[in-house]
């Protein structure tokens, strides 16, 4: 019988500034966090990634490289961001050239179980729980839905 190859969760070579609080257990490596933000259980924000301050990073979010997020922004529970659009029929986890950025403005509140592709959200966006964001954001209101629409200005 073949034994597993174990890998623990952990915090590493994570530029934090100051309070931020964490709740562990989380994956946490090579990224940096901002003044006063939080970062719930069972979060894993990877290497490139960027959190803003006074950010709140709720349970099971999933933030990868390549991604920044602006101040005062709320991230829910299970929001998941991708930057591998799989061009090139399957996952370009070799081929960092593959991968795309995605920018999330200030006072922006991510909903749970949103998707979020490479793109670019404006400031003051809510983005609704299970919505899948597919396209650019540039007009500040609520989207929801798979693709994600306007439902509302703000």
């Amino acid at each position: 019988m073949n034994e597993p190859i174990l890998n623990d969760s952990a915090i590493v070579d994570v530029e934090f500034g100051r309070n931020v609080k964490v709740v562990r257990p989380v994956n946490l490596y090579g990224c940096r966090i901002g003044d006063d933000s939080s970062v719930g259980p069972f979060v894993e924000i990877q290497r490139g990634a960027v959190i803003g301050k006074r950010c709140r990073i709720q349970s099971h979010a999933f933030i990868c490289d390549m991604v920044e997020i602006g101040d005062d922004c709320f991230i829910s529970h299970g929001a998941k961001f991708v930057n591998d659009l799989f061009k090139g029929g399957g996952p370009g986890m070799r081929d960092r050239t593959l991968w795309k950025p995605t920018f999330v403005g200030n006072h922006v509140s991510i909903g749970t179980n949103a998707t979020v592709l490479p793109v670019r959200i404006t400031e003051g966006v809510v983005v609704g729980a299970g919505a899948v964001v597919t396209k650019d954001i540039l007009v500040k209101g609520v989207y929801a839905g798979n693709p994600a629409r306007l439902i509302r200005a703000l």
